[in-house]
């Protein structure tokens, strides 16, 4: 793969590969130490760990580059012209706390606030996913595509938990929109969105999200030849929300699940 963004694909590898280490060192140990955040969310003592860990490696190899994490802030500077890595150490700690290997890290590098880069790594079960602006998306070796199924009636819809959609007020939307739909499953985190870039689902969606959580999947899913947006339709990881599909279906689910 030739591109302008090769050697920055490279050092997603060994920042992943450096996460990879923190994360697992930590999993399933009986004194993990957690915290609850502000808004009432789970922060482990390894997302903290890896965050340090990617930022100081990232503060040598792209000095000049901004650093945006969720632990350790940044967010500020997303919409900023220039080049910013964004972080997740652990998207999915609560799978992470409670022992549920699909929680993942995500790495990402935009440029002029476009994603070039993604580097989804899930190493309790051994999986990474990537992608390169104008390179395609990858996982395991081999390029990734999005399904051709064009029809809701034998879409398969993967979504987070009931919880969240109740809490704005929307799982009524989720419920019509599975009815439509050949198959739906409970899956969240990052996995959805790398189902529908592996071509296995068709629809995968949040309710509320971040920049750190959607970025690097965003580009996977895009560059598989699928769409990436907010429920409100605005392209891009960067609206608060979550929709990825193979495209074809991408109008009819926004219809379905956005208000």
């Amino acid at each position: 793969m030739n591109t302008p963004y090769e050697d920055d694909l490279k050092l997603a590898f060994e920042l992943a590969d450096a996460a990879d280490a923190v994360t697992m060192a930590r999993y399933r140990a009986a004194d993990l130490a957690v915290e609850t955040k502000p808004d009432m969310t789970p922060v482990s003592e390894s997302d903290k760990a890896c965050e340090r860990v990617l930022r100081e490696r990232l503060a040598v190899a792209r000095p000049a580059d901004r650093i945006i994490g969720e632990e350790f802030g940044g967010v500020e500077a997303a919409g900023e012209p220039g080049r910013a890595w964004v972080i997740d150490p652990i998207d999915g700690t609560k799978s992470y706390v409670r022992g549920m290997d699909t929680w993942t890290t995500l790495i990402a590098l935009l440029e002029d606030g476009e994603v070039k880069v993604g580097m989804v790594s899930m190493p309790a079960m051994r999986k990474r996913w990537w992608a390169v602006r104008g390179g395609g998306a990858y996982a395991d070796g081999r390029r990734l595509a999005v399904s051709a199924v064009g029809d809701l009636a034998h879409a398969q819809f993967v979504w987070s938990g009931i919880e969240e959609w109740d809490a704005i007020g929307a799982f009524q939307r989720v419920l019509d929109l599975g009815r439509r739909c050949w198959r739906t499953r409970g899956v969240g985190d990052s996995w959805q969105y790398m189902l529908v870039a592996e071509g296995a689902a068709e629809i995968a969606t949040d309710p509320e999200a971040t920049l750190w959580d959607l970025a690097a999947v965003s580009i996977v899913v895009e560059e598989a030849g699928g769409r990436f947006s907010g429920l409100n339709g605005v392209s891009g990881p960067g609206a608060g929300s979550g929709l990825a599909t193979n495209g074809l279906l991408h109008e009819q689910a926004l219809e379905a699940l956005g208000g």
